[in-house]
């Protein structure tokens, strides 16, 4: 079924001097990396191998170590490996489809998947599902290099903390220009440090290696192999799916792929794309295997869980000197996670710039949501949930995944298939707020993920939860397509008015961009660029039609409900529930992360009353503050058409009074010619008449 045909507007918009300079000092590519819009050709000049080795460097983080070490040391030799190998296969094969999509269309992970199957208002829960991973992280990596400082400097731990993140901030600032740099400095002395306690333990020391497969978990009690246990590891390993995202908004800088580079292409997009998850188990395997040479090495089992001292067992063994061992320590570990940390700063950046563009319609710049990002994971390392953050990872494995999977479905099974248009459309005026097709599939696999993993269908079923949200997204997605015919991919058909790559002038910025970012607006009757769209606040989406989420729920309601039910429905006590609902939501994550840290150390009677007491009174403060919100959402709304509807009527009334005065001015004009022509005939009869009097008289003298 073909989209609605847009409704025309009343009036065009008028773009004022603030307006365009606002959006042209968002538009800085300098600074904003393309944050929010299509990477255009003439921006690709970096060759593959740069882009192949910026995106590279990221692998540099000391995290997959500690996952490796911690999955060997509670599960076993045997269920680790196998975790480590199924969900780095699957990894692979989930990350392939999408770097291969991002790279061709040059789009980072958000912009991707507006157009795949989630809509443009849609993708902003995968926008917020990306960013926690990116700050997430980012506390992880930073925590372990601020452990590092303090092996050298008799600093308090949140000091080192502090200094661990505010150093990213410069280095990410200016985007790929200063990360390719900084990777490309960095990473031959990071590679020669992480190989070298291996090479020299595997040449001093080779029967550990043979010894390794003899480890015991302390959870499985054994080195075998055992599904459940298999299923924890993999759990704990799924958490990393979302790092092709990161992967990614490095290789949409890759050039375009020609006949002459297109080996070179590929081997950049494979070595950085899914390539990335073969260096991560590599690293994985080597922290397990650390983690167990520490152990030999006479190191407490919990002090061998982190990178630090496995490291410096390792580099101990190496170079015989403790000072030195320690000094190469530090090196590593700091240029290690600044290689990491960098990228999830940049990440995050790009992810909240989305998600705030859309939801307020405004973008002060992506360096102001860097600052945002370092700041929320600077704050969870201060305030100490570190702890608790680890145990979120397996929860949140199912929700990523879940995404990921719905995500490669559209990509791989319904646009082969004819079930979603061929291309990725990113662009708002084009696209529909919500997209059934990847929301639903990654909500209902995401709901059933986590009660699997609750406990509510077994044992079994809370040991494989991820692989249940991966496989019903791969399922649901194709599904829900065919159900829906396809309709809300595309709310109108994308413009034809351009060749593609031609360069087109922006009427609102005034800056010129590739046909592929651009748009017609019908309500500047103009060229538009990607982000200028985003940012339009006053045009109601006039190029389009029953594509906005109220229009949207209408139809849904419409389509359920009885005849005549509809009118009936208050939506704005459903937008109260709505509100209510996120808000308690957002609460119920906040406490329920308080209380998992502080039952981690506390003693004596459980603490879930203070706390079930605690929510309460908040869920009471977030019920009048939803009403505050709906109400004062409702009141602007409607100032607003009142006075875009005053403002019309003064449009017409301007409009009406030039007509008035071209019509007078035509009517004076017309009465001056008549005049005129009036003046013209009497003198012509006076001089008609003049001429045989004047040879009257002068015969009658």
């Amino acid at each position: 079924m073909p989209p609605p045909t847009p409704t025309p507007p009343a009036a065009p918009q008028q773009i004022f001097w603030f307006r365009r300079q606002y959006n042209s000092w968002v538009a800085d590519e300098t600074m904003e990396d393309y944050a929010l819009r299509y990477t255009p050709r003439s921006f690709r000049r970096w060759s593959e191998f740069r882009v192949a080795n910026t995106a590279f460097g990221s692998l540099s983080f000391l995290a997959l170590e500690a996952i490796g070490g911690a999955i060997a040391l509670n599960y076993g030799f045997a269920n680790a490996m196998w975790a480590i190998l199924v969900v780095g296969l699957v990894i692979f094969l989930t990350s392939f489809p999408i770097a291969y999509y991002a790279a061709h269309h040059g789009l980072d992970m958000d912009l991707l998947t507006r157009g795949a199957g989630f809509g443009y208002l849609g993708s902003t829960i995968t926008s917020l599902i990306y960013a926690i991973f990116t700050f997430i992280f980012f506390a992880l990596e930073a925590a372990i290099m601020a452990m590092a400082l303090q092996m050298v400097v008799d600093w308090p731990l949140s000091v080192c903390y502090v200094l661990s993140s505010i150093v990213i901030v410069p280095l990410a600032v200016r985007g790929i220009t200063l990360i390719s740099r900084l990777q490309a400095w960095t990473q031959p002395l990071w590679l020669f440090l992480l190989v070298l306690p291996f090479v020299w333990i595997a040449l001093t020391q080779p029967q550990l290696y043979r010894d390794f497969s003899s480890l015991s978990g302390i959870r499985s009690g054994s080195s075998d192999f055992q599904p459940l246990m298999f299923g924890a590891a993999s759990a704990v390993i799924f958490s990393l799916v979302v790092q092709i995202g990161e992967q990614v908004d490095f290789l949409r800088f890759l050039p375009e792929r020609t006949a002459r580079n297109r080996w070179r292409w590929w081997g950049a997009l494979l070595m950085a794309g899914p390539g990335w998850i073969v260096m991560g188990m590599l690293k994985m395997a080597g922290g397990a295997f650390l983690v167990f040479a520490a152990l030999q090495f006479e190191v407490p089992p919990h002090r061998a869980l982190e990178p630090t001292q496995m490291f410096l067992a390792g580099f101990t063994e190496a170079v015989g000197l403790p000072g030195l061992a320690l000094v190469m320590t530090v090196v590593f570990v700091v240029i290690s996670q600044i290689k990491i940390n960098v990228t999830n700063a940049y990440a995050g950046s790009l992810a909240w710039s989305n998600f705030f563009a859309r939801v307020t319609r405004s973008h002060p710049g992506r360096v102001v949501w860097l600052v945002f990002n370092v700041g929320i994971a600077t704050l969870l390392m201060v305030l100490g949930v570190f702890g608790a953050l680890e145990k979120v990872l397996a929860v949140y494995s199912n929700v990523a995944i879940a995404w990921v999977g719905a995500l490669v479905a559209d990509l791989i099974i319904n646009k082969p298939l004819g079930l979603s248009p061929p291309g990725i459309e990113f662009r708002r005026a084009h696209l529909y707020d919500f997209n059934p097709v990847g929301m639903g599939s990654m909500l209902l696999a995401a709901l059933v993920a986590s009660a699997a993993y609750a406990g509510f269908m077994g044992e079994a079923a809370a040991a494989f939860s991820p692989f249940i949200a991966l496989g019903l997204a791969l399922v649901l997605s194709p599904l829900l397509a065919w159900a829906t015919g396809g309709r809300y991919y595309l709310a109108r058909q994308p413009d034809a008015l351009w060749r593609p790559g031609e360069a087109v002038r922006c009427t609102v910025c005034e800056n010129t961009f590739e046909s592929d970012d651009m748009a017609y607006c019908p309500a500047y009757a103009a060229p538009i660029c990607s982000l200028c769209c985003s940012l339009e606040s006053r045009c109601h989406d006039r190029c389009k039609s029953g594509s906005r989420a109220a229009d949207q729920l209408r139809a849904l309601l419409a389509a359920v409900l009885p005849r005549g039910w509809t009118v009936k429905v208050n939506f704005r006590v459903g937008q109260y529930f709505a509100v209510l609902l996120s808000l308690c939501a957002v609460m119920a994550f906040l406490v329920g992360v308080v209380y998992v840290q502080e039952s981690l150390t506390a003693s004596g009677e459980p603490l879930y009353l203070p706390f079930i007491k605690m929510y309460a009174l908040l869920a009471l403060l977030a019920a009048v503050c939803a009403w505050w919100v709906v109400l004062t959402t409702d009141s602007r709304r409607m100032a607003q058409d009142e006075s875009e509807r005053q403002t019309q009527l003064l449009l017409q009334e301007i409009d009406a009074h030039r007509r008035t005065d071209a019509a007078l001015q035509a009517a004076k004009d017309q009465a001056d010619s008549a005049n005129m022509a009036k003046t013209r005939y009497v003198a012509g009869m006076t001089h008609e008449l003049r001429t045989p009097l004047t040879s009257i008289l002068g015969y009658a003298q």
